[in-house]
């Protein structure tokens, strides 16, 4: 009874330090305070500011198609790496695995300037070409999306493919026919959790953006070092929308899954 006490416990103490904070910020992003401390009554000014200011609105924008392209690009290296890793000799295949970590658990502050002086001093790239910051971030992206569609490889069964070339297919009918839907659920995984790097990202943004250029990371960051109050508020609006988007993503992904495996049953 005391283990079961305490272990329920230690799971509610986690829980409130993951999400008390982000509670504590939507709940005065509906207030008219300017500060965390005191409530000042309610009001949905800050989400008004949000949605009517043209600064935040484009910076909105702009880091929203940024993050969608970066991920379809990562999604592309990221599957093709995993399928070619996949059917490849086990040294190879080793090799591979081994290099994709390197970017995984490097420093992003190390990832950011080592794309900055390949590409901007090395080869000459203008920053405000974007170029160096979408392939800067799919860097930071594509060795995800191999870690997220790898499992789903392995548990795929490979006769399925054999058996469709056997039949006729040729090697890339097969390849779309019968492997990417199999793996499709791993691809949408990374897809979203390049997304979410690509949002969160603030290092290699930082040193690969364009300087007229924002996205919600940089632009959060600045706006602690002396942006007007209205604007810093509006930024709590902002992430509550965020933190909201993500719960009902999970949640439909939780019923969608759930549903899967009761139909399966």
């Amino acid at each position: 009874m005391i283990k079961k006490i305490f272990s329920s416990s230690w799971i509610i103490a986690v829980l409130l330090a993951m999400y008390l904070p982000i509670m504590i910020l939507a709940v005065y992003s509906f207030t008219k305070s300017t500060t965390i401390g005191a409530i000042r009554g309610f009001s949905l000014e800050n989400y008004k500011t949000l949605f009517t200011t043209e600064a935040l609105t484009d910076m909105i924008i702009g880091t929203i198609l940024l993050a969608l392209l970066v991920s379809l690009l990562a999604v592309i290296l990221g599957t093709t790496g995993a399928i070619g890793s996949f059917y490849s000799k086990k040294s190879l295949k080793i090799f591979i695995r081994n290099a994709n970590q390197i970017p995984v658990v490097n420093a992003d502050v190390v990832t950011g300037f080592s794309v900055c002086i390949l590409l901007i001093i090395v080869l000459g790239i203008d920053k405000s070409t974007y170029i160096p910051l979408v392939a800067g971030q799919t860097a930071l992206c594509a060795p995800f999306v191999y870690l997220s569609v790898m499992p789903k490889l392995a548990q795929m069964d490979n006769n399925l493919y054999e058996a469709a070339l056997d039949l006729g297919a040729t090697p890339a009918k097969a390849l779309f026919k019968i492997v990417i839907p199999q793996i499709m659920s791993g691809i949408i995984s990374g897809f979203m959790l390049s997304i979410t790097l690509s949002l969160d990202d603030y290092f290699i943004t930082t040193y690969t953006k364009p300087a007229t250029f924002d996205t919600i990371s940089t632009y959060v960051v600045n706006a602690t070092k002396g942006a007007q109050t209205n604007i810093k508020t509006a930024l709590w609006a902002l992430s509550t929308i965020i933190f909201l988007i993500v719960i009902a993503i999970v949640a439909v992904n939780y019923f969608v899954t759930s549903r899967k495996d009761g139909d399966s049953r």
